[in-house]
């Protein structure tokens, strides 16, 4: 393999990304290839000090800052991990990116969404994933998920956790060819499923 695939998993808090995305990761090492599980924001060095900040900051954080917090460490993850792997061959699975931003602060704070876009490309240098997944579940069972002790992302309130989830469907619906819609609902082990048929592996 001359060049890696990037695959990004999204979806609401408590659909359960982390748990796919060890499998699928956990999946493809054991057929023998190698790959790179990453998240945004907050992979490691500068981003997990801009991660610490936009989850447990306690002061208010206006959406334009929370935004440029966001793509700041994009930037960085993308420059300084995401393409080299890719161009070393990895298979670069990544716990959110650029379709985060868009649903989170776009649909779900209101920002205009052409600028989170246009902001998107400079962040990114016009890198897109492969294949993106997204767990889809409705958020009185995400919030159930979540649980009692929430950070500041998670406390936002059950309106804007319905604005991100549509968010992420009209993703979808924009993008159907990289874009994929999994009920999370499911059982863990028929997401996986579904998820291993997506990648054709």
């Amino acid at each position: 393999m001359s060049k890696g695939l990037f695959i990004t998993f999204e979806g609401g808090d408590g659909c359960g990304k982390t748990t796919q995305i060890k499998l699928l990761d956990e999946y493809l090492r054991a057929k023998g290839y190698q790959t790179l599980l990453t998240r945004e924001p907050g992979s490691k060095g500068l981003g997990v000090k801009l991660r610490e900040i936009l989850l447990n900051y306690d002061g208010e954080v206006s959406p334009v800052c929370e935004s440029f917090l966001f793509l700041a460490d994009r930037a960085q993850h993308v420059d300084c991990i995401i393409k080299p792997a890719l161009e070393n061959g990895t298979i670069v699975l990544c716990d959110r990116h650029t379709d985060s931003t868009v649903a989170y602060q776009g649909y779900g704070r209101g920002l205009d969404l052409n600028q989170i876009h246009n902001l998107n490309k400079i962040a990114t240098s016009g890198l897109k994933p492969d294949l993106t997944v997204v767990l889809d579940v409705d958020v009185e069972t995400s919030q159930k998920r979540v649980g009692a002790e929430k950070d500041r992302m998670e406390s936002a309130g059950i309106e804007f956790f319905e604005r991100v989830r549509q968010g992420f469907l009209e993703i979808a619906k924009q993008e159907p060819e990289r874009v994929k819609v999994v009920d999370s609902t499911q059982s863990i082990e028929e997401i996986h499923k579904q998820i291993l048929e997506l990648i054709g592996r």
